[in-house]
């Protein structure tokens, strides 16, 4: 399960509920000259800078430094703006984790018409027992007024299987998709550390039959 772990975290960035458009308030106080005078509240609403991509593996380079980083603003900023107006309700706690171990690489760049484009990567980052392991994926891009902008992402996830896809634009379907997943690598772990337990039980069983 620990494979996959690295790759949940990465399409669970999308879901940030904070990122590029969304505002913060900031009051002002404002005191009067005149004896006795209230003060004046006013709320601003302050834009968070959009960082410009003017190419696809621009972009994935953006979001998956900010990944990499556990830079939880800039990765949000870095999907597209319908994913972001889909997840602005959802929580903020889905934060991915930093890495100081993790590497990746930019691969090949599809356009597709005018503003679409798919851009392959591979991850790469070592696991508590120290084994590296590498990961691909594809991530699809939409080219917006700030640039292009990532819109979701097709991951290798079992061997031999198709990739799943993850549209960050449909929240519900992620989250669906990443459970069944969930459940799935929960259930194949539980089989095999059941299958340990009974090889270890016939080997003590069959060294009580030699003695």
């Amino acid at each position: 399960m620990r494979r996959y772990q690295g790759w949940l975290f990465v399409i669970a960035a999308a879901l940030l509920a904070s990122g590029c458009g969304k505002t913060a308030d900031q009051k002002q106080t404002a005191s009067g000259s005149d004896v006795g005078a209230t003060q004046n509240v006013a709320t601003q609403e302050i834009q968070k800078p959009c960082p410009k991509t003017d190419t696809p593996e621009a972009a994935v380079r953006v979001f998956l430094d900010a990944v990499r980083t556990g830079n939880d603003e800039q990765a949000a900023a870095m999907i597209s703006s319908i994913a972001r107006q889909k997840t602005a309700a959802l929580t903020g706690n889905i934060t991915p984790p930093a890495s100081e171990t993790a590497k990746f690489s930019i691969g090949k760049v599809e356009y597709i018409g005018a503003d679409g484009a798919r851009v392959a990567s591979i991850w790469s980052d070592v696991d508590e027992e120290g084994q590296s392991h590498s990961d691909q994926a594809v991530w699809v891009l939409r080219k917006e007024a700030e640039g292009w902008r990532v819109a979701g992402v097709a991951a290798m996830v079992f061997p031999g299987e198709d990739p799943l896809i993850f549209n960050f634009e449909d929240p519900e379907d992620m989250r669906r998709k990443q459970q069944e997943v969930r459940s799935r690598l929960e259930h194949e772990a539980e089989a095999g550390a059941q299958e340990n337990l009974q090889a270890e039980q016939k080997e003590k069983t069959g060294d009580g039959v030699r003695r």
